[in-house]
């Protein structure tokens, strides 16, 4: 299981360079389904591997100017409070009713990029739009809690952030949430340092992967077109919370969960919402000119 542990972090690291986000949504089943890490140490752990990747995965992105450094620092030093902050108590929360609200924020996020609207620039390193400084604390600070209470590096809510809330285009908001990812987990494990046991091998491991990934994505973030992008994360971030809410939330009630149906569930989900978005933007749609 260590290898395959290893070698799903891969997609970790691709998940970051190429999206922005979406690293903590893999790190967190990984070190949970696949290697049986108690939640609390998983989330801790699962915030140290994002961290570090994320701030290896900047470093391609900045050379090719798709990073907002002053809206990266705001957000950032925002998030990181709000981070150590929720981290310091989040060993207090039973950890089955922290992995449902991960997968309940993680839902209604994917909703709003699937509904929302990209901006394109046409020179990446002079984006267009520009965030009001009070949401980007605000921001910061919710996003940052919800990276110290459930592992979360926060990229699935910084990147719609960025896109709906600031207008900058999807190829910039990947860039600078990165930076954001990078500081806010690494002040959530530090809030809960102290409070879990640490499997330092295996951490290592995992990042290492990860970060190796991380250049992949980078790569391939150059050859996606935003929409499809945008539309692409936030149909993983949709599977991914139909699975983890399929989990964890039998286990708020006291009951184990069925694998199989939590599988089966999660896909029929997953075809029905698809299935609703498609036909609402059919009906919608004008009627031909004759």
């Amino acid at each position: 299981m260590i290898v395959v542990a290893a070698l799903l972090s891969l997609v970790i690291g691709i998940s970051l360079g190429l999206l922005g986000g979406g690293g903590s949504i893999l790190t967190l089943p990984i070190l949970r389904y696949v290697l049986g890490m108690e939640a609390h140490d998983a989330i801790a752990v699962s915030l140290l591997v994002v961290g570090v990747t994320s701030a290896a995965a900047v470093i391609p992105h900045a050379l090719r100017g798709r990073v907002r450094w002053r809206t990266a620092g705001v957000f950032g030093v925002a998030g990181m409070l709000g981070a150590f902050g929720a981290g310091r108590v989040a060993h207090l929360i039973p950890s089955a009713v922290l992995l449902a609200l991960f997968g309940a924020m993680m839902f209604v996020t994917a909703i709003a990029m699937l509904r929302g609207r990209v901006v394109t620039a046409t020179d990446p390193k002079e984006p267009t739009g520009e965030l009001p400084w009070m949401k980007v604390i605000g921001e910061g600070l919710v996003v940052g809690a919800s990276a110290g209470l459930v592992g979360a590096g926060g990229g699935f809510l910084v990147v719609p952030a960025l896109v709906l809330l600031g207008g900058l285009p999807m190829e910039i908001a990947v860039g600078t949430s990165l930076v954001v990812i990078s500081m806010q987990s690494l002040a959530g494990f530090a809030g809960n340092w102290g409070h879990v046991d640490i499997d330092w091998p295996i951490a290592g491991l995992i990042t290492a992967f990860a970060v190796v990934g991380s250049f992949a994505g980078s790569a391939l973030a150059t050859r996606i077109a935003p929409d499809r992008l945008r539309k692409g994360f936030a149909w993983f971030v949709v599977a991914m919370a139909f699975f983890l809410l399929g989990q964890e939330v039998p286990r708020a009630f006291g009951v184990e969960p069925d694998m199989r149906w939590v599988l089966g569930g999660s896909t029929l989900g997953v075809l029905l919402l698809a299935g609703g978005v498609g036909w609402r933007g059919l009906v919608s749609r004008p009627a031909p000119s004759s």
